[in-house]
């Protein structure tokens, strides 16, 4: 039977990229765009049909930080699908990114300047802010809108006779650091981006633990050091003219700067060709280039804690329970039994 693959943030960088991958790799399966600007979404699929003439691309309208938009996109999903094989979460947004300079010019004549491209630690902070749904922005669009995307397709992830797999693209950001179980959305910090990635690996694990025995396997990807839309956004387009050389030199001898959307999605494909059985569900899947240009996925063990995990996940289903709530006051939505 024909796979069907469903891809958030698929209009640009590595959810494109992943998109070509996939077509390249089984020209079969039922591939659906989810994303939130239609017109890019359009011309993402008219270049995927250039390329792969037969291939069946759909797409939906997604903006996974508004709580609407997942529900009516799910409502859709389901009416469209009977099942769904994988669902790859790679849409997220770094906002408003604030680079403390002073550092940067230090660590990039330092011997932590590997370290300090790959994780940005102790340079990058964000400017968070509400949205519509009283939820700060980062956090609902990077994690809490997936959560409930996952939640709302159950019926279509979750089957018996067959498994489905969850893959998160999380980050080299993501710091057990940066985030605090008492304020999930991090309202009270400067990361909200390093935060929302970490809880999506933690995220991750408690999906496992409570959804395995229902056929849903959910694991969590690290593109590396990528230069997307996302990336050229933290520096004025000028540094990165002076700054993309040495990157490129730096690349000889450090594996995790992948450099190219193509790249980033190494550990994506790697995955759709695995069981989802035989998968480590601690592990980061990390893509990786070799100074010669090759790609590789690596697995490697996430700084995890299982009663955060729960609590976590608990939290989550809490705060979906009080959005449902006040939608429904709002708009009279349908709450389910």
């Amino acid at each position: 039977m024909d796979k069907v693959v469903i891809v958030t943030g698929a209009n640009s960088g590595i959810g494109l990229a992943l998109c070509e991958r996939l077509l390249t790799e089984d020209a079969q399966l039922r591939l659906c765009l989810a994303c939130r600007n239609m017109q890019r979404a359009e011309a993402a699929r008219s270049a995927l049909l250039t390329s792969h003439s037969e291939a069946r691309v759909d797409l939906v309208h997604l903006d996974v930080g508004s709580v609407q938009s997942v529900l009516t996109a799910a409502q859709e999903l389901k009416a469209r699908y009977k099942r769904i094989d994988f669902l790859y979460l790679n849409a997220g947004i770094m906002p408003n990114p604030q680079v403390d300079v002073k550092a940067f010019f230090k660590g990039l004549f330092s011997r932590n300047i590997i370290n300090m491209f790959a994780t940005a630690q102790g340079i990058l902070s964000q400017q968070d802010r509400l949205n519509p749904d009283g939820l700060q922005e980062v956090f609902a669009t990077n994690l809490f809108g997936h959560f409930l995307l996952i939640r709302e397709l159950e019926p279509l992830l979750c089957q018996g006779d067959h498994t489905s797999s969850v893959v998160w693209t999380s980050s080299s950001n993501a710091r057990r650091t940066a985030f605090s179980i008492e304020d999930i959305q991090h309202r009270n910090g400067a990361e909200p981006y390093s935060s929302s990635k970490y809880a999506s690996d933690m995220l991750s694990v408690a999906l496992n633990r409570h959804k395995n025995s229902q056929g849903l396997f959910s694991s969590v990807i690290c593109p590396g050091l990528v230069m997307t839309n996302l990336t050229y956004g933290i520096l004025p387009s000028f540094l990165w003219t002076l700054i993309m050389p040495v990157m490129w030199l730096i690349r000889i001898f450090t594996n995790t700067f992948t450099l190219t959307p193509y790249n980033g999605a190494g550990s994506l494909h790697w995955l759709f060709l695995q069981t989802p059985e035989s998968l480590d569900p601690r592990a980061k899947y990390h893509s990786l280039t070799s100074g010669l240009g090759t790609n590789y996925t690596e697995p490697r063990p996430m700084d995890i804690d299982d009663s955060m995990c729960e609590a976590l996940y608990e939290k989550l289903l809490h705060l979906e329970k009080e959005v449902r709530r006040r939608l429904a006051d709002r708009h009279s939505y349908p709450q389910p039994n």
